[in-house]
């Protein structure tokens, strides 16, 4: 009677151990996806995939422009920010090119350097874009990333997602699907043993 308990309870342990295991699997699969439509395309879509050294020419602030991310009616609101503009040498080429943040900053616009986030106070953007030309033309040299292909003339400071980002956001689920594979291979494991023992 006891025997049969324990090989019951073994059983269920088994089973929730089982279902771990493949729940893991596919909780790894699903991240994968996620991962692999929503921050791949913007990684391959990059063309600034080269690393060199800009440095500065001149950093001015101009006069405030408005801020173009406008999706709808109700973000058309005035939104003014002082215009950083960042010119640098590109060691690579020699040439004189406009430097930009990210890839972002080139789409939302691409007359500034710096495009601020909307929520922020308008005294606190002031401040934030004088400290950030003050910074340029104190550190002149510093590494940028250019498009070898020549397809992008202008540079920018750091990428949205670089190859460090993607790879680490790939590590999570590859360590959920190696525990997973593990877990279900220890019980098949557990289980042809079992098998074997009972056979003998």
């Amino acid at each position: 009677m006891l025997g049969k308990k324990l090989v019951t309870a073994q059983k269920r342990g088994e089973t929730r151990a089982l279902c771990l295991g493949l729940g893991m699997v596919a909780c790894s699969v699903m991240m994968y996806f996620f991962i692999g439509i929503t921050i791949v395309p913007f990684y391959t879509k990059s063309v600034w995939t080269t690393e060199t050294v800009c440095k500065v020419l001149k950093a001015n602030i101009k006069d405030k422009v408005f801020c173009p991310n406008s999706k709808g009616p109700e973000d058309e609101e005035i939104f003014p920010y002082p215009c950083l503009q960042v010119w640098v040498n590109l060691t690579a080429s020699g040439q004189e090119v406009m430097l930009y943040q990210t890839e972002d900053t080139l789409e939302r616009n691409p007359k500034c350097s710096y495009v601020p986030d909307k929520l922020e106070n308008s005294k606190e953007v002031k401040a934030r874009i004088e400290i950030i030309a003050s910074n340029f033309k104190k550190y002149q040299t510093f590494p940028c990333y250019y498009d070898p292909g020549g397809t992008q003339t202008n540079v920018i400071l750091s990428r949205l997602y670089p190859a460090k980002a993607l790879l680490f956001a790939f590590l999570w689920p590859t360590l959920m699907f190696t525990g997973g594979c593990l877990i279900v291979f220890l019980v098949k494991i557990s289980q042809y043993v079992s098998v074997l023992s009972a056979w003998q």
